[in-house]
């Protein structure tokens, strides 16, 4: 029989009526009961739920405004939900459903005569994942004019313990399903593969194997149809072994693996770090996401930047260590990503150093190690360490984890060498005992690490001392002589004190740091060679439209100074940024009152870096507009205000020095000789670089005032 007389024997075989009938909707879920549906259990709660229930991930993907969602009272609740019976009477029969992954305890199912003839379930059965809903069927020809239930089963109690489902329908039109584990194989003979990727889409499971055997896996918002962006995935280092690219689910008509190219160089790099987003001297990655800065170093007559890195994301996920080398602090070149995620999980953050002594055993041929130290998220968290002898290529070690798991919140290592006790000392954050606490570690070898102390990072009112923990010496007023410790978190709230190598002894804690929003997980840099200590923080600097999502900040100089409060740490530019001027302007001034011409009128700048320095008079404020940023100082309650933004900033002296920078992204501002330090993150009108300079109330006498207009890092 010929192809054409089966398809008319198949469909002459139909019973009457359900050819391309309309669809019969078994469940939408929209009322406020189940109406005639049988529950058990607590699992399904009283009636369909509203979208996501309280301590749950958000819920996507279902239609209208209720679903099935067994996540009721948490995933410890059991039950099951099963459908009045009804007469199936189309060829298939389709539902969206998303929720925990365990085909006997987790299901939708379709009982015939009592028995489960169709059964489906959700796709996560690990952390992470997301509550999306995604539309599933069964074709059921085969049972079209018999009697059926639906059932929904919840007898999980773990992670992912629960299921989501929404829109049982009857119909003769197979919905565009997902197909699973699909692949596409490449010789590895480029530098890059590019995947195509759409901002906001469904995240899928793409696991990359090397000759058959799995490398690395992530979570990537693959673009089924038009990609916002291609993301670069470097396989250089298989040359010539066979790739290849598995996707856990792709929609059946997806073009993402069919669309994915390779070569040699970067795709669409033509305006590479001139995009109109980007910031033009703060460092921000090629493509994808980044946040906290990690590995801060200087090795090898270089300045190594590591960072937490998506790159095959526009937001948080996947976390690789990127990296960054520069010998100025100025001008970065991207190296590519150095840690990626493996079977202990993703690569969240750490610190590295260098092994002058060859403490390890890592180093060869007299040059010393260079030994990356983080930690690897996964179940259990612990922390790990990788090594390089030339600052490129890196090896993790194969006896790690060389720090188990403390409890689920232990991360963040900061390692450094303690010259008096001549050992390893490693600050770890931990949650433990249900407090924010700070674990001192030691070691001989970086290898094997005992514990020292414990310092408590909870104070009354709240948490001073959180996650991202970096800990260095500093000299007060430049005295070596006089030098204290420093404990420094995430948000760059700090405690000053003594350390005897084991144990932190603070003299004053819940120090404010910096004052102004988007500064986060601040790391200095070890082994640097002038001995300055040279901070660098993620700012949080959203760029929408871009194929990259926030930046570094400029590089920070602290010190330590004596007040009247006690010591102080101050944030300063690091004078490497100087290259950067290829204008400069000064103008002589030594007053300016209400009513004077703007001094800065004839000036237009994008790239902009500004000082001044005055006594306030009878003026009540001093104010600058630098592109529609307001920075403000209000000389009566001596405070400075920028974008909105307040903070303390005392004359010194009698007198106050400001310093503003600005980029694309925003501006960091400097006063009372750093002890403000106010980072603004602030996507500005690149029409608009004009430049303003004022006083409102009165006179202020200006002792100088310099305006530099600056170029592009990236030249």
């Amino acid at each position: 029989m010929d192809k054409m007389r089966l398809v008319l024997a198949f469909w002459l075989w139909l019973p009457v009526g359900i050819c391309c009938a309309e669809d019969i909707v078994i469940a939408d879920f929209e009322q406020e009961t189940y109406g005639d549906w049988a529950v058990t259990g607590t699992a399904f709660g009283p009636g369909p739920a509203r979208g996501t229930l309280p301590h749950q991930m958000i819920v996507e993907g279902f239609l209208g405004s209720g679903l099935v969602n067994s996540y009721f009272e948490g995933d410890s609740s059991i039950g099951t939900l099963t459908s009045p019976e009804f007469q199936i009477g189309r060829k298939y029969i389709a539902f969206l459903i998303g929720g925990g992954q365990d085909e006997d305890k987790l299901a939708l199912q379709l009982l015939v005569d009592g028995q489960v003839v169709r059964s489906s379930t959700g796709p996560n059965d690990k952390a992470g994942g997301s509550e999306a809903l995604e539309q599933q069927s069964w074709e059921v020809t085969e049972f079209v004019g018999q009697k059926a239930v639906i059932r929904i089963i919840d007898q999980a109690t773990g992670g992912w313990g629960h299921l989501n489902v929404d829109h049982i329908v009857q119909t003769d039109t197979k919905p565009k399903g997902l197909a699973s584990n699909v692949e596409r194989t490449f010789p590895a003979t480029t530098r890059y593969l590019h995947l195509p990727i759409k901002n906001g889409a469904k995240k899928r499971v793409v696991t990359l194997l090397v000759n058959g055997q799995p490398i690395v896996r992530n979570d990537i918002e693959l673009a089924d149809a038009e990609p916002d962006w291609w993301a670069p995935m470097e396989v250089q280092a298989w040359q010539g072994q066979t790739l290849t690219l598995r996707v856990d689910k792709l929609p059946e008509d997806s073009r993402a693996l069919a669309n994915i190219e390779t070569s040699d160089s970067l795709k669409d790099a033509t305006d590479l770090y001139r995009e109109i987003g980007r910031g033009q001297f703060h460092f921000s990655p090629r493509r994808g996401w980044n946040n906290d800065p990690n590995g801060c170093v200087f090795y090898n007559g270089e300045y190594h930047l590591f960072f937490q890195h998506n790159p095959y994301g526009w937001g948080w996920g996947n976390m690789h260590w990127g990296h960054a080398v520069s010998r100025d602090l100025v001008h970065w070149e991207e190296l590519g990503d150095k840690l990626l995620p493996d079977d202990m999980g993703p690569m969240f953050s750490g610190s590295a150093v260098v092994d002058w002594n060859n403490t390890s055993g890592f180093g060869k041929d007299g040059q010393p190690p260079l030994v990356l130290i983080y930690t690897a998220a996964g179940n259990p968290t612990v922390q790990g360490i990788a090594y390089s002898t030339d600052g490129r290529k890196f090896t993790k070690y194969s006896g790690n984890p060389v720090l188990g798991q403390i409890t689920g919140g232990n991360r963040d290592p900061k390692v450094f060498w303690h010259e008096e006790t001549k050992q390893w000392v490693m600050v770890l954050y931990v949650e433990w005992q249900g407090k924010h606490t700070i674990h001192f570690f030691t070691s001989q070898n970086l290898k094997e690490w005992q514990l020292a102390s414990i310092t408590n990072g909870d104070a009354p009112g709240g948490r001073f001392l959180f996650e991202c923990p970096d800990f260095f010496e500093l000299p007060m007023d430049g005295d070596d002589a006089r030098k204290k410790w420093v404990l420094l978190a995430a948000d760059s709230n700090y405690a000053v004190g003594t350390f005897d190598g084991k144990q932190f002894l603070p003299d004053a804690t819940r120090l404010i740091g910096q004052r102004g929003k988007g500064f986060y997980a601040a790391q200095s840099f070890s082994d640097v060679p002038d001995g300055r200590r040279i901070l660098i923080g993620w700012w949080q600097t959203e760029t929408k439209g871009m194929p990259f999502n926030q930046s570094m900040t400029v590089p920070l100089e602290l010190k330590l100074t004596q007040t009247d409060d006690g010591p102080r740490m101050t944030f300063e530019p690091v004078k490497e940024l100087e290259a950067l001027r290829e204008k400069s302007h000064r103008f002589e001034l030594t007053s300016l009152q209400p009513g004077d011409k703007n001094p800065l009128d004839d000036l237009r700048a994008e790239l902009v870096e500004v000082r001044v320095e005055f006594e306030p008079g009878d003026a009540t404020e001093v104010v600058f507009n630098i592109r529609d940023v307001m920075v403000e100082y209000d000389c009566v309650k001596q405070e400075l205000s920028v974008a909105g933004h307040r903070a303390p900033a005392p004359l010194i002296a009698g007198k106050q020095r400001l310093v503003i920078y600005c980029d694309r992204t925003g501006v960091e501002v400097f006063a009372s000789d750093g002890r403000c330090y106010m980072p603004m993150p602030y996507n500005t009108n690149r029409e608009n670089q004009r430049l303003f300079f004022e006083t409102r109330g009165g006179t202020a006498t200006i002792r100088w005032l310099e305006v530099h207009e600056l170029k592009s890092a990236w030249r």
